[in-house]
């Protein structure tokens, strides 16, 4: 178990959303939120108290959790240095880098000198069936996107608090370093040989209640030709009931990619449906999931009621006006 609260270190992340991990545990988690620890030339802030080490330390912090999720996920030299300074005043570190913390020689040894921990939650610990596309009860809802970094774990985390409160059955399934971290459980996805990774998903999301609603954590985007793999094994393995639709009004290219332009909502309606229907010939997208950060009110409002009259669909921001009606949405299928 990895032992809260955390000292959430931000390093030198180039910008807010470099620092999405850290961000999810503090918009989900905030009760394990003591802290930032930011490096020089760190463009992301959480509204956070600045710490130190020593501070953190005095105010209760057990671990520190390397919250920037970086291209290739790799930890640098500047990182390493604050690390070791970590063991050796005492904390834990939890990371969900591809650079795990146990393959790093000189984090082994300071760790193993004092007595302190390493926890890497990108590591597989079950051996993953191969998918066998068995029909399973119970109802399992997916969040798909028109790009990475968008709002699909926000989207499933908000669904199911919305449904938990409404007295209906939901467990959010984790399927990223984020998720994991803010709930304790689930599956590294993108850590999962290929050719485990729908079977994972499989085994993650099992058989339940007729009325009870599994939220999977999206990942990727089928239209990211970087991650797309991954989105891929959510949709076949997660054998969806309902899909829904999240998309990023603003960016002007896919994330990292800047060659790429997003597509549009109805691409990914047209594109996602008829693959999820392979595995779930039910399946239905039924709302749509808006992040809405970047706009404003007046300008986010109207954005969500034309793509409610342009789609005929639900559409909403849920983490910054609920969930009520993609909830509503699913309750009626």
């Amino acid at each position: 178990m990895i032992e809260t609260p955390y000292l959430l270190f931000l390093g030198d992340a180039p910008d807010q959303l470099a620092a999405k991990v850290a961000q999810g545990i503090k918009d989900w988690r905030p009760e394990n939120a003591v802290g930032q620890y930011r490096m020089d030339g760190c463009k992301a802030d959480l509204g956070l108290q600045d710490m130190d080490l020593l501070a953190a330390k005095a105010a209760g912090a057990k671990t520190l959790v390397i919250g920037v999720a970086n291209r290739g996920g790799v930890i640098s030299p500047e990182w390493k240095k604050v690390l070791v300074m970590a063991l050796e005043e005492g904390f834990d570190l939890a990371s969900g880098l591809h650079n795990l913390l146990r393959e790093e020689p000189d984090l082994v040894a300071v760790a193993e000198a004092t007595g302190r921990a390493l926890h890497d939650v990108r590591v597989p610990e079950v051996e993953y069936p191969i998918a066998n596309g068995v029909k399973r009860t119970g109802k399992r809802c997916l969040a798909v996107g028109t790009d990475c970094s968008i709002g699909k774990m926000y989207t499933a985390l908000a669904m199911d608090a919305e449904m938990r409160s409404r007295g209906m059955k939901s467990t959010f399934r984790a399927t990223g370093q984020t998720g994991i971290l803010i709930t304790g459980d689930g599956v590294p996805l993108d850590a999962v040989i290929a050719d485990f990774m729908a079977g994972s998903v499989e085994w993650l999301t099992p058989d339940n209640d007729e009325d009870h609603w599994d939220m999977i954590e999206g990942q990727g985007s089928l239209f990211h030709v970087s991650f797309s793999g991954v989105t891929m094994a959510l949709v076949h393995g997660g054998q969806p009931d309902a899909l829904i639709l999240c998309h990023e009004p603003t960016r002007t290219h896919m994330r990292g990619l800047p060659g790429y332009a997003l597509p549009t909502l109805e691409d990914l309606r047209d594109t996602a449906l008829p693959l999820a229907r392979v595995a779930n010939p039910a399946c239905q997208v039924v709302g749509i999931s808006v992040n809405t950060q970047n706009l404003a009110d007046d300008d986010a409002r109207a954005y969500l009621a034309k793509l409610e009259a342009d789609m005929g669909l639900p559409a909403t921001d849920p983490f910054r006006y609920g969930a009520g009606k993609l909830v509503d949405a699913l309750a009626a299928i």
